[in-house]
């Protein structure tokens, strides 16, 4: 992980997760040479998202995000994948908080069953 702006997106990002569901495990999965930090993975009753950091974005994947609502249009990548969808989030871009908080609720839900 970068300790640059991206790294204060994930630490913002994994607060609202935090937020949103307090049970969810983080653990560090795929640690590889190219990425000796791994990527961080958000689980409740099965995998809720992953996030990753690129050179001008951190992307927040949703592991049924084709399932979850999303009224607000969070999801602005991965948007034909067949199960996944993910946001993008560069530097200055704007994140709705509460709408966020909202989708990883219906994440756990929906793993829950």
């Amino acid at each position: 992980m970068s300790t640059d702006w991206r790294q204060a997106r994930v630490e913002a990002v994994r607060t609202l997760i935090a937020r949103a569901e307090p049970e969810a495990i983080e653990e560090t999965k795929w640690r590889k040479p190219s990425n000796p930090g791994g990527v961080p993975t958000f689980s409740l009753a099965g995998l809720i998202c992953t996030v990753e950091t690129y050179r001008d974005k951190i992307k927040v994947t949703f592991a049924k995000g084709a399932s979850l609502p999303d009224p607000r249009g969070l999801f602005n990548a991965s948007l034909g994948a067949g199960t996944r969808r993910a946001i993008d989030l560069a530097e200055h871009d704007a994140l709705d908080e509460d709408a966020f908080v909202e989708l990883i609720r219906a994440a756990a839900e929906l793993n829950r069953g």
